[in-house]
């Protein structure tokens, strides 16, 4: 006589719980757009607040007002941070950062023409404004992905 043999509970569950783990790997696998994206964010975030370091330090050397030769005081509407050859309506706010706050000003990880050559070629893809009726300085990355707006206040 012969036994019919079949699967046994464990079995089907050791292979569904394989399945599963194979399945997981695989979705992050093929999702790594995502995960890119997500690390761009992560240094935009880093890279504004370095600059808002850097601006901070500015105002607390000058007794709470913004001083920049080049570019005068902090603009009251959203302008990119950029000196005149890279971009004309840009703001040059890197020649007042760069050596003295910060030994290489960053720059926007995949804006379309962000760079940093030297203080005076370069577009950093960020912008900076200061409310002129709270004095707030506001720094964002328009480039920002994944719809997660990217922006610092102070």
């Amino acid at each position: 006589m012969k036994q019919k043999r079949g699967f046994t509970l464990i079995e089907i569950l050791i292979v569904i719980g394989l399945i599963a783990v194979l399945a997981g790997v695989l979705i992050v696998a093929l999702n790594p757009a995502r995960q890119f994206a997500q690390a761009r964010n992560a240094q935009r975030w880093n890279n504004i607040d370095t600059i808002m370091g850097a601006v901070i330090s500015n105002l607390t050397d000058n007794r709470g007002t913004f001083t920049c030769a080049g570019a005068g005081a902090l603009p009251a509407t959203a302008k990119t941070m950029a000196d005149a050859t890279s971009l004309p309506a840009g703001y040059n706010i890197g020649p007042c950062l760069s050596p003295t706050y910060a030994v290489s000003v960053p720059f926007d990880p995949s804006a379309t023409g962000a760079h940093w050559t030297s203080a005076t070629d370069y577009n950093l893809g960020y912008t900076i404004f200061q409310d002129a009726t709270t004095g707030r300085i506001t720094i964002a990355a328009p480039g920002a992905e994944l719809s997660v707006p990217i922006s610092m206040i102070r």
